[in-house]
């Protein structure tokens, strides 16, 4: 368990001592032991911390994944979280209050701990125990809070700077809000209060740096925006810098320009000519096959997925080559499910498409790559690659389903039939081998479907 560290930073009420946890522990306050714990000396017999004390829980909730170094004694020996209402057992062993009873309750009448056999089930409150880890979580809950001010302070005051700084000063005003942006979620809220989205929002046009844009997108992304703030970034003119950050940007300023096209395209008033842009895909389908990086690549892949459900832009997205790059990634058998499902779902949704569909059959790649796909990954995977298999073999029978059943179509669909998919996957299996077994004699077809003499 994590080590306490000592921190003089209880006091007496009536002017007595500062006291420490070592030193409760050494008294022997801690623990309760024989009645749950004495109170300590003071004018009211009370231990509060310097200042006053927000509600324990609440503190333990905002708290709890921060900190470190909680003092093992705060933590409750069931469920290894910090205590609220601790009380002390006859052994002298200390636990929450809800999760002793609820020991008691299942029918143990034991001490979880050492396993001694309890004469007597009843519970003393600890109010020491209490009152230490209500003042230890509250000094570290003030601290937070006088963090959080000054930096919302500070986010302020960038915020009022950014409404005069130009050039180089205001690059350095907006890479310090991003930094605070992201590493205190609370101040998303004052930028909004201050209306510092507006602002930002009025910095995104055509004569935008992109050092400048940038920042700008960068801490856009962070932030919850309004109905109001979305369709105002959707004009074409922000638009149009946003797609130039997206071809010519770091990698890391790619990746926060699909974010915010993704963050826009859950907008109601959202438009599909908002995405439709061949320079967009182009930028989209460089992202994606650039394998230096994966996390450009699955940004990449998240955003042509939202793009090609709109059946709009999927001629467009067929015409700049997206059915043979996507096949491509699809060839590599180590990218993980993360990639494979988005790029197969393009493609299955492409292939609804007359171009998309002929594309589809005229890449060599498409056929031997989703019949590896089949039985694969996920239901999800088999679903697309599935799909995509129908639909080629549909269009050129004797064609695509040589070619498929070459590659081991034939056992791949078996395996679907009897496995735990969905009856509406079976029964496409089913019709897709039915289909491709037309050009072979039953012998010939059997052995490709790689049966044993006994499965015959």
């Amino acid at each position: 368990m994590p080590q306490y560290q000592q921190h003089a930073s209880w006091k007496l009420e009536g002017g007595g001592q500062i006291m420490d946890l070592e030193t409760a522990v050494k008294d022997g306050i801690l623990g309760g032991g024989g009645g749950g714990g004495g109170l300590l000396p003071g004018k009211d017999a009370t231990l509060v911390p310097v200042a006053e004390k927000p509600n324990l829980r609440n503190m333990i909730e905002e708290l709890y994944s921060e900190v470190e170094n909680v003092p093992s004694v705060f933590i409750c020996p069931i469920s290894l979280e910090p205590m609220v209402d601790p009380v002390t057992l006859i052994t002298g062993q200390t636990y929450e209050r809800a999760n002793i009873l609820k020991w008691f309750s299942m029918g143990h009448l034991t001490c979880p701990t050492t396993m001694q056999e309890l004469w007597d089930d009843a519970v003393t409150p600890n109010r020491t125990l209490y009152q230490l880890i209500n003042a230890w979580f509250s000094q570290r809950y003030l601290q937070m809070k006088k963090r959080s001010e000054n930096v919302q302070g500070r986010a302020t005051e960038l915020i009022q700077t950014l409404k005069k700084a130009k050039g180089q000063a205001r690059v350095q005003a907006l890479k310090e809000l991003h930094k605070i942006v992201v590493a205190h979620a609370p101040v998303n809220t004052s930028v909004v209060d201050f209306a510092g989205v507006t602002l930002l929002s009025c910095l995104l046009g055509p004569f935008t740096s992109h050092a400048v844009g940038s920042e700008v997108i960068a801490i856009i992304v962070n932030l919850t925006l309004d109905s109001d703030t979305k369709a105002n970034l959707m004009q074409p003119a922000k638009i149009s810098l946003v797609v130039d950050l997206l071809n010519e940007g770091t990698i890391d300023t790619k990746i926060n320009c699909t974010r915010l096209i993704e963050m826009l395209m859950w907008e109601r008033s959202f438009r599909s000519e908002v995405v439709s842009s061949w320079s967009l895909l182009v930028a989209l389908l460089r992202l994606v096959k650039d394998k230096r990086h994966p996390n450009g690549v699955a940004a990449g892949l998240s955003l042509l997925k939202d793009i090609g459900s709109h059946e709009q832009v999927r001629s467009l997205m067929v015409s700049i080559g997206a059915v043979p790059q996507l096949a491509e990634l699809l060839s590599n058998p180590k990218w993980e499910l993360k990639f494979i499902e988005p790029a197969l779902q393009i493609l299955d949704d492409l292939s609804t498409i007359p171009d998309g569909l002929l594309a589809l059959k005229d890449c060599h790649q498409i056929i031997p790559t989703a019949v590896r796909l089949l039985m694969h990954a996920s239901e999800a995977c088999t679903h697309h690659a599935l799909s995509i298999l129908w639909a080629v073999c549909k269009l050129a029978l004797d064609e695509c389903a040589f070619l498929a059943v070459e590659a081991g179509l034939a056992a791949k669909l078996l395996l679907v039939l009897q496995s735990g998919c969905n009856p509406e996957m079976k029964q496409r299996a089913a019709e897709l081998l039915k289909l491709c077994s037309h050009n072979y004699s039953p012998t010939v077809f059997i052995s490709k479907c790689k049966l044993t003499r006994t499965m015959q």
